[in-house]
């Protein structure tokens, strides 16, 4: 059974988290504040780690990057309120997995959840975070693993290829496990102003809500077009 520890100072929320987590077949672990939570994560080595932005004493960003220094590979997501899309981004930044708005959702908990453990996934196997996938249509670029500084001579490189074929668009297709942080959002503003001034269309399809709410903050939206599905990116 896999675990997943909930750090949250707030007791009725680690309690909705605890069943409906249950629920899912999870081992629940939970602690009220930062520090117990990391005491909790050394001994137990939960895989996917939730955890809120804003508690006494310890914040979640600081969790965040302590059980990052402990083990890169275990998935965090951060539980946020409104208004916090600034410590989100940062999160990201910090390679988090996820965000996830109070009130919860049950759906958007659910879909952060699999994304996390599509990375996890992932990380297990030699599959490629990013891959071209040319149609008659367009040329299109899968992304599956996370946009970040180490991925950027990759993924330049796919998206020449994708110039190159000079299909009438662009598409990149973000599929459920594909995230991306600050160096990312900046190499894609930067491959997409330069496809703007020459003139070609690009589309990004299939963003989960969180990425298209992280793309309109960023100014993204402004400067390339959102569609929810491949097909309509290709119709």
């Amino acid at each position: 059974m896999d675990k997943i520890l909930v750090i949250d100072d707030e007791k009725p929320t680690l309690m909705m988290f605890r069943l409906t987590l249950a629920a899912y077949g999870y081992e629940v672990l939970t602690a009220e504040n930062g520090q117990e939570g990391l005491e909790v994560f050394g001994r137990e080595r939960p895989s996917i780690v939730l955890t809120d932005i804003k508690m006494p004493g310890m914040n979640g960003i600081e969790v965040l990057k302590q059980v990052k220094t402990i083990d890169p590979s275990t998935e965090v997501i951060v539980i946020t309120g409104h208004g916090d899309m600034d410590l989100a981004i940062q999160a990201l930044n910090l390679d988090a997995t996820d965000f996830i708005n109070k009130p919860i959702q049950r759906h958007l908990l659910e879909q952060a959840i699999k994304r996390a453990q599509e990375r996890r996934r992932l990380a297990g196997t030699q599959a490629t975070e990013m891959v071209l996938q040319p149609t008659d249509q367009a040329a299109v670029i899968v992304i599956q693993g996370n946009i970040t500084a180490k991925a950027e001579a990759r993924f330049q490189a796919l998206y020449q290829e994708a110039l190159a074929l000079n299909r009438p668009r662009i598409v990149l297709h973000f599929l459920e496990s594909a995230a991306i942080n600050g160096a990312g959002i900046a190499i894609l503003t930067q491959l997409l102003l330069d496809s703007q001034k020459q003139g070609r269309q690009v589309v990004v399809a299939e963003l989960s809500e969180n990425l298209r709410k992280v793309f309109e903050i960023v100014g993204l939206s402004k400067i390339v077009a959102v569609v929810d599905s491949l097909e309509k990116a290709l119709a």
